[in-house]
């Protein structure tokens, strides 16, 4: 194990963040020079806070079955190259879950019972970023090819690690994205200073020399039509997410000026890279001067708000129809399930403020035709308006940023005429596969909105179904199945 007295002789301590006078001027990641070398003067410590539980909780926690103890132990020990080995066995992509998942491994940690729980996620991504600028970090091409051909549609981090996992199994796979470059909502959902795109980037390079094919700005169901797809490939894998964003029916919401937060995350992304934050020509959604509203207190909230205060907003407000959490975990969500608490992201530490228990009643329009304010009421512990508390903030630029409610029907899963369930999600058995032949199911498509890091998962998983599929057998993990769930309480 690692330092057997370490979790008692050390606290648990993270990587400081650049100054928010000085992040908020650019869109570089909020840690010097990157997180990962931001944390190599305190990484060896805490992953010497490791405690090697005889039953590692942190694999409870984590959908992907990652070595937690084992890589710590490496990397206190300091046998980088060792602890690479030991993440790469379960995870594609720990620079992106190291950078974006919320660690439910942490909060299944032994040690956070009673103590700080390990920086786990630090721990990975310190691990990653040294191994990438070590050259440590090479493709891993197939020794044979199979013959077989895969599509994977949708090129976010489901996507991704089953096209992966497939290239190196042997098959010939082509990953089809709709938007006009690679990485789903890892390209243009996740906002610059929380992931640089250069992560994405060397990533895709090395998939590229392993063999899989990328093929960018194809709508699948319009350009490419589904019975065509059948006939070209041998098995096809659905990666296309859940993006049918949840919508606010309330008075006024047809005014101009109200957009779903995917409206506008993307643009102001492509704006950040230098490229024209538009694909059609039209005028960018920006925060600019305004007085912007954010409705929905998660993290693509917390990117809206991040994003807002770059382009200069002039005020901001985060609505959240839910009480604020408080900062302990509550008695009735204990250890090791994943706690509501009030968390304070990189954004939050920026400006803006956070309302809690409120719910819009109406969105109110200038002349113009655009919105001006937004009527707000208090709620109860029911969502009931709690009566005299109504009041109105000013507000030209409201941004939805509630969730999603599921994939898009309209295209290809209507040609397809795969079989749905109850809440609108692509069906799959137990081996991912769908109701049609050949067709496979990976992520938030058939999950529902997720975590990255069960979307990874999603992907290894069904890969090794597809393998299966094709060959007749397989030697690829297969860590996770449809029907699992995080556990809760």
């Amino acid at each position: 194990m690692a330092d057997p007295k370490g979790f008692l002789k050390h606290g648990r301590e993270v990587a400081s963040r650049r100054e928010v006078a000085e992040r908020v001027h650019d869109w570089n990641e909020v840690y010097p020079d990157g997180i990962g070398r931001a944390l190599l003067p305190i990484i060896n410590t805490q992953a010497g806070r490791c405690m090697d539980c005889g039953i590692p909780f942190c694999h409870q926690g984590c959908p992907l079955g990652n070595i937690i103890p084992e890589w710590n132990d490496l990397v206190w020990r300091d046998d980088w190259d060792g602890a690479m080995d030991r993440l790469h066995a379960t995870n594609n992509f720990p620079e992106f879950t190291g950078r974006l998942c919320p660690a439910p491994c942490e909060t299944a940690c032994v040690l956070g019972i009673n103590q700080d729980p390990v920086t786990i996620k630090n721990v990975e991504v310190s691990i990653i970023d040294r191994a990438w600028g070590s050259g440590y970090v090479r493709p891993e091409p197939p020794e044979w090819l199979s013959g077989k051909t895969v599509a994977v549609i949708g090129s976010g981090p489901a996507g991704l690690a089953a096209a992966q996992q497939l290239t190196r199994a042997g098959h010939t796979v082509a990953v089809y994205e709709r938007a006009d470059k690679i990485g789903g909502l890892l390209r243009y959902g996740i906002p610059e200073f929380k992931m640089e795109k250069k992560h994405l980037d060397r990533r895709l390079d090395q998939m590229r020399r392993e063999g899989t094919v990328f093929r960018a700005g194809v709508d699948v169901g319009g350009d490419l039509t589904g019975e065509k797809l059948l006939d070209r490939y041998d098995a096809v894998v659905l990666a296309m997410g859940a993006t049918a964003a949840r919508d606010l029916p309330v008075p006024g919401r047809d005014l101009g000026g109200i957009h779903q937060a995917m409206e506008f995350l993307p643009q102001a992304n492509r704006a950040s890279l230098g490229e024209a934050p538009t694909t059609d020509g039209s005028e960018q959604i920006v925060a600019t001067g305004k007085d912007v509203v954010i409705i929905g207190g998660g993290d693509t909230g917390a990117d809206c708000l991040g994003t807002s205060i770059r382009q200069g907003a002039r005020s901001i407000t985060q609505l959240e129809i839910m009480p604020q959490p408080g900062h302990d975990r509550p008695a009735g969500q204990p250890w090791p399930t994943y706690p509501m608490t009030f968390k304070v992201s990189s954004a939050h530490e920026e400006g803006g403020e956070r309302v809690y228990a409120v719910s819009t009643q109406e969105f109110l329009g200038d002349d113009a035709g655009n919105v001006a304010a937004l009527r707000l009421v208090e709620v109860d512990a029911s969502f009931q308006p709690v009566e005299g508390t109504e009041r109105e903030i000013p507000a030209q630029l409201v941004l939805l940023a509630m969730g999603f409610v599921g994939p898009e029907k309209p295209g290809l899963i209507e040609q397809l005429d795969v079989e749905l369930d109850e809440r609108g999600n692509v069906k799959r058995d137990e081996s991912y596969a769908a109701s049609v032949p050949g067709v496979y199911v990976a992520g938030d498509v058939g999950r529902g909105q997720s975590l990255i890091v069960w979307a990874i998962a999603e992907g290894r998983s069904a890969a090794a179904s597809v393998d299966a599929y094709l060959t007749g057998s397989t030697t690829l993990p297969s860590p996770i199945k449809p029907h699992e769930r995080p556990l809760v309480v």
